[in-house]
């Protein structure tokens, strides 16, 4: 067949395409987009149904009734504080797979039932001994290790596809305590990206909750900024030293799909978080 054939008949296929071809204006593209989010009384009550229970009841109340199913939440917290508490107690609200990086699972598990959490929703997988240890549990020296670190990350990649094909629209949480660790991995900031990237595509295909603790002041800005820019949800731990007691604070500037609370939210820790439902008089 000539070449100058096939192109006219081409040509011909694409302009009558064309010519069939509707362009959606935009109100048809709302109303869409629309009808895929589940509403109450066809009427937009302030949040959209679908949330899921962070496990901490009075923070829930305070942010609307809990969180988008499918968020990815950036838990930034000082080093110095107790902020790993809302993560055990975030377990409380249903099955967790519980990425460890920092301590082996034992220690972790310890310090929960410390609390007199509910251990049995916690599936943990154990990052920090795949990197330091032998299998006989010999320590071994990786940091810095490229092949090493790359290794690690398909570990991670692994049991996240694990997780999809598992858990497949289950209710479920997802916690890296602590993604810090990630992120200064020794690998090309590319495949931290990927990684991270995995993450998110996990998160709303099983509509899991994850939270990804952060530590401030431990990564380079330009990685931080990335995973602000994807985060759905950003929760802000501090704390403020006083001349007589130390006040702790969360913030939460960032929720999509829902209006953030502008309040700076105060809380202690004694037998879990305990949110401070007082208000500051002026």
């Amino acid at each position: 067949m000539p070449e100058s054939f096939k192109f006219a008949g081409m040509q011909q296929l694409y302009d009558d395409e064309k010519k069939s071809y509707k362009e959606p204006d935009a109100h048809s593209l709302y109303d869409n987009i629309r009808e895929s989010i589940p509403q109450e009384n066809d009427q937009i009550q302030g949040k959209i149904t679908g949330t899921l229970s962070t496990g901490i009841s009075v923070l829930d109340r305070n942010i609307g009734g809990g969180l988008p199913g499918g968020s990815m939440i950036y838990v930034l917290a000082d080093a110095a504080g107790m902020a790993e508490i809302f993560l055990y107690q975030f377990t409380q609200s249903r099955k967790t797979y519980y990425f460890t990086t920092s301590r082996r699972p034992k220690y972790v598990l310890k310090d929960i039932l410390s609390l007199n959490f509910d251990i049995k929703n916690i599936i943990f997988i154990d990052v920090y001994s795949e990197y330091y240890l032998t299998p006989s549990g010999e320590m071994i020296d990786n940091i810095g290790n490229e092949y090493a670190d790359t290794k690690l990350l398909e570990f991670v990649e692994y049991n996240l596809k694990n997780i999809r094909n598992d858990d497949r629209r289950g209710d479920i949480n997802i916690i890296f305590d602590n993604f810090s660790f990630i992120m200064n991995l020794n690998v090309n900031q590319v495949r931290i990206k990927r990684t991270m990237n995995l993450i998110y595509e996990v998160s709303k295909e099983t509509s899991a909750l994850t939270y990804l603790f952060g530590l401030k002041g431990s990564h380079p800005e330009h990685i931080e900024n990335y995973i602000l820019n994807s985060a759905d949800v950003i929760f802000d731990i501090s704390f403020d030293r006083g001349a007589d007691k130390i006040v702790n604070k969360l913030s939460i500037p960032k929720i999509r799909g829902m209006l953030p609370t502008t309040e700076i939210i105060k809380f202690k820790i004694c037998d879990g978080v305990q949110i401070d439902t007082s208000r500051d008089i002026a």
